[in-house]
């Protein structure tokens, strides 16, 4: 099974923070987590709010754990808001069930890590972030 490197989340990176320069977003935080929840690496934009990065871990964490991206995890939320209380509840509330947070996946389509954007729109960190792991030649699910 394919893993996510420092180089290729380093990349992941670059390539959502220049996208959302392109789209002109509000200034970003990045994460970019392995296949078991841990940080490879994270970056905040100038001008980003610092608690951004509990934010971001979030909507990342929330996508490995779960096997379940942002969208899908909101949509649950919406649903059954029981489950999501029990899910954060297990998880120690670090999970936040919104797009941004986009599953990660090798050319087999396994699971091998996840992204958490955050700092604009829900639906614009998401964008950002499935351009970046796009250009890291990986295959995202917001």
């Amino acid at each position: 099974m394919a893993e996510i490197n420092l180089r290729k989340a380093r990349t992941i990176i670059r390539k959502t923070l220049e996208k959302a320069e392109e789209m002109d977003l509000k200034p970003l935080s990045v994460v970019v987590l392995d296949a078991g929840g841990h940080v490879i690496s994270f970056e905040r934009q100038d001008g980003a709010a610092p608690g951004r990065f509990g934010i971001a871990q979030g909507k990342a964490y929330g996508a490995v754990m779960l096997g379940m991206a942002g969208r899908a995890q909101m949509a649950r939320a919406e649903q059954q808001a029981y489950f999501m209380a029990s899910v954060n509840g297990v998880y120690g509330g670090q999970v936040v069930p919104v797009p941004g947070g986009i599953l990660v996946r090798d050319k087999k389509d396994n699971v091998i890590g996840a992204v958490g954007v955050t700092g604009d729109t829900s639906e614009n960190d998401a964008e950002a972030g499935l351009a970046g792991i796009a250009a890291a030649g990986l295959t995202g699910e917001a």
